[in-house]
């Protein structure tokens, strides 16, 4: 198999996991962050910077590379790899989530989902078999299966038939799938914000014995109280030995209480979004770097971070970069963010190796500034 997951320990203290997932392009450390190159491309970063901050693996969106450039031409170039110059580990999305946040512009089916182009109106379908045809065209590590992502708040009845064209997708996804040797397919869990649904999805997805799992539908809008919750009842319903996935999850606090619920693997456009709009995040919290109290500051964007940037350039500087529109700043503060997670995965892996994630959570709650 492409894909294997080995369980190195729990943390007496809170339960978290330590592992190592192996996939044809390098091992990694679990619980890991993955930064987000949706187009080929981690935004503002090159791949020797990604490997600069020890990023081992990223993720790809499907939706997006299908409509440009498009999965023959990255095929024809040897598959995202040779394409984008990096040869460590990749995801991608299988589109799911992109395709049904277009509203009005797309019509489910059993078949699969017909939508408009948001970037120029054009009319594509996608269906399991498609998505997993696209996704073998690209050659990344792991593939997401297509799945239907309910939206929030949504009613019972439409969660429910949701869940149920999911695992019937999910299905059609694994019987599609070209290059098991290759790439491993990862199931997605559904069931909005219902216990006894996400329980439901849990058990009929895990059935198909994928080599990883995806919980899905959450970070969509809910609280994050409500969040916590549902992964608490979801993954004691998800295989022990195989990696679990949150998507779209990337906030420091999310990451430190999923992984204390049982998650392995993140992926988030948060930190090189509000980098693009002036904020970082900081060992003391955020600070929003476009505010006029930094002005004439001349400390280090994170006096406890010793990234590129916090080594060479003050706040005031990165102040009149992001005033001056400069693109220097959204890749400086892109760099830092992205560190600043990277780096907070490995004190979480090391917190959960020394029994005392609990903890840590709590001293860095308290410099972060998040309440308890």
């Amino acid at each position: 198999m492409a894909i294997q997951f080995q369980l190195l320990k729990e943390c007496k203290q809170s339960g978290a996991r330590l592992g190592l997932l192996h996939t044809p392009h390098g091992t990694i450390e679990t619980p890991v962050f993955m930064p987000v190159g949706t187009q080929a491309t981690v935004k503002a970063m090159t791949p020797e910077e990604l490997k600069e901050i020890d990023a081992q693996i990223i993720l790809s969106n499907t939706y997006h590379l299908y409509l440009r450039p498009g999965h023959e031409l990255i095929e024809k170039a040897g598959g995202l790899h040779s394409f984008m110059n990096w040869d460590r580990s990749i995801l991608t999305d299988s589109g799911g989530f992109q395709v049904f946040s277009l509203g009005d512009l797309r019509k489910i089916t059993e078949e699969g989902v017909e939508f408009r182009s948001h970037l120029d109106g054009s009319k594509h379908f996608i269906s399991p078999e498609k998505a997993v045809e696209i996704e073998n065209a690209l050659g990344p590590d792991i593939i997401m299966a297509f799945d239907e992502c309910a939206p929030y708040p949504a009613e019972y009845d439409y969660v429910k038939n949701s869940l149920e064209r999911t695992t019937r997708w999910a299905k059609r996804c694994k019987e599609s799938h070209k290059k098991p040797e290759k790439q491993g397919l990862f199931g997605i869990i559904q069931g909005g914000m219902y216990k006894d649904l996400r329980i439901q999805s849990a058990k009929e997805i895990t059935d198909l014995d994928f080599p990883g799992y995806a919980v899905g539908g959450l970070s969509v809008g809910e609280p994050k109280a409500m969040m916590y919750e549902i992964l608490e009842y979801t993954t004691p319903h998800m295989p022990f030995d195989k990696p679990r996935y949150l998507m779209g999850v990337g906030s420091p606090d999310c990451l430190i209480e999923g992984v204390i619920r049982g998650i392995d693997m993140f992926d988030c456009v948060l930190p090189t979004r509000i980098a693009r709009n002036g904020t970082a995040m900081t060992s003391i919290g955020k600070v929003v770097i476009k505010n006029a109290q930094y002005y004439d500051d001349f400390e280090p964007l994170d006096p406890n971070c010793n990234c590129y940037t916090c080594r060479n350039y003050s706040r005031a500087y990165l102040r009149h970069l992001y005033k001056a529109q400069e693109i220097l700043s959204a890749r400086l503060v892109t760099y830092h963010n992205l560190f600043f997670l990277i780096q907070l995965m490995k004190q979480i892996r090391q917190a959960i190796m020394e029994d005392r994630l609990l903890d840590f959570k709590k001293n860095f709650f308290e410099s972060y500034g998040y309440t308890l």
